[in-house]
């Protein structure tokens, strides 16, 4: 299982993103319990989505790659970037678990989820194919894969529409 938990459509607003000698957190409880203690999930590793006022989109990104790149740190520094007026709202879906013992986040992803960097990698980038975010200012990294473009068959499909529209304009230019 990549994803272990995740938050939709966190108010902006209602996160506390500390002071100067008091550290931020982002609080949430589980959905699914009657009587939960808060889990602090700032040092989340996955990924995450902002929102303008009207719940749409406008930027996809990770948390995880690097040091201090963890979800509470990503989403601090779009407070005060070219994002910091676009986004009131966000979503996150998270790789560390939280602990049955104490129920607090793990500290680091297990082993398994340790290899899983290099899909979330490739997450974002499907993620960003699809989607176009318009304020993702790179693309996803894929990786190793190779890109292919689309090869039209002429031979059994004829001119393209475009092709075939150029050919009368140059007629109609020519007369």
């Amino acid at each position: 299982m990549l994803i272990r938990n995740y938050g939709l459509f966190w108010k902006r607003e209602d996160v506390y993103w500390g002071r100067q000698k008091s550290a931020g957190h982002l609080l949430g409880i589980n959905a699914g319990l009657k009587k939960t203690d808060s889990v602090d999930f700032r040092q989340q590793v996955g990924f995450y989505a902002l929102y303008d006022d009207a719940f749409q989109l406008v930027y996809f990104g990770q948390a995880g790659r690097g040091n201090g790149q963890t979800l509470y740190n990503r989403l601090k520094t779009h407070t005060t970037d070219h994002l910091a007026e676009r986004w009131s709202r966000f979503s996150w879906f998270g790789i560390k678990y939280v602990k049955k013992s104490d129920g607090k986040l793990s500290a680091k992803p297990n082993k398994a989820q340790g290899d899983l960097l290099n899909f979330i990698d490739q997450t974002e980038a499907i993620v960003l194919a699809v989607a176009e975010p318009p304020n993702n200012l790179q693309g996803g990294r894929f990786g190793k894969a190779v890109q292919y473009l689309q090869d039209r068959d002429e031979e059994k499909l004829g001119p393209s529409p475009e092709d075939k529209l150029t050919e009368v304009y140059n007629r109609l230019q020519s007369t």
